[in-house]
């Protein structure tokens, strides 16, 4: 099936930023869409404004950390819908700070949520892909996964992790579409994680430049609505007056 109509697109972190914008756009386009994020509250108000327009939606609590949460969240929604056409594994955090603050803990969530939480996306999704004959992981790296910036070292380590995972799993899996999508600075709430004060103010000045989380949905639905046989592999979106 080509194009997004009727597809089942599943959107982890869609409680806000880009994943909200993605799972409403997606929608629109005539995407049945399973929301993902641990804010279930948020969650509900977006299903419902989905379906006050004309859209279907469902959506569950899920922490991307947790292989239990995220096998639960494909099994719902090939329970609701049938099948699984797309994950796009979204969620991600990034409390920057230089690597002489120690701050362990912050390097460990980031580890946890923006690597394993896409490794345990595919491994939800793919076998079920597997069964169907096809499917399409949208993975979200970031413009940090092709630079390295000061406070960022984690967090851009976990980002070149997602673009060497994705590149893995396309050459081993034939039948199966991966697109990388690479964000520049984007308006979101991935910043109010950073507990440093200096990266904090730093990054309030790099976030002048931002796009809205609407451009980076388009790139998504762009993706998705190729042709099967035609994989758009990654796409870097970034301001135009951003220098990075």
């Amino acid at each position: 099936m080509s194009g997004i109509e009727e597809k089942v697109v599943v959107v982890t972190g869609a409680s806000s930023g880009i994943g909200e914008a993605t799972a409403r756009l997606l929608a629109q386009r005539g995407a049945r869409v399973v929301l993902a994020a641990r804010r279930t509250d948020r969650l509900q108000k977006l299903a419902a404004d989905i379906q006050a327009q004309g859209g279907q939606a469902r959506y569950s609590a899920v922490d991307v950390t947790r292989l239990e949460d995220v096998q639960d969240l494909i099994a719902f929604a090939q329970e609701q819908f049938g099948r699984v056409d797309v994950v796009v594994n979204n969620a991600g955090v990034m409390p920057l700070s230089v690597l002489d603050a120690l701050k362990i803990d912050e390097w460990n969530r980031m580890i946890d949520v923006n690597i394993r939480g896409v490794l345990h996306g595919i491994a939800a999704g793919l076998p079920l892909m597997k069964a169907q004959g096809g499917g399409h992981f949208v993975n979200l790296s970031s413009i940090g996964g092709h630079a390295v910036y000061p406070t960022a070292a984690v967090y851009c380590a976990t980002k070149y992790a997602v673009l060497a995972i994705s590149e893995g799993l396309r050459q081993e899996s034939r039948d199966i579409r991966v697109t990388v999508i690479s964000p520049g600075v984007t308006a979101s709430e991935l910043a109010d994680s950073i507990t440093d004060p200096a990266a904090r103010q730093g990054m309030e000045e790099f976030r002048k430049t931002a796009i809205p989380a609407e451009a980076i949905a388009r790139a998504i639905a762009y993706a998705i609505e190729q042709p099967d046989e035609v994989d758009v592999s990654e796409i870097i979106v970034r301001p135009t007056a951003s220098a990075y």
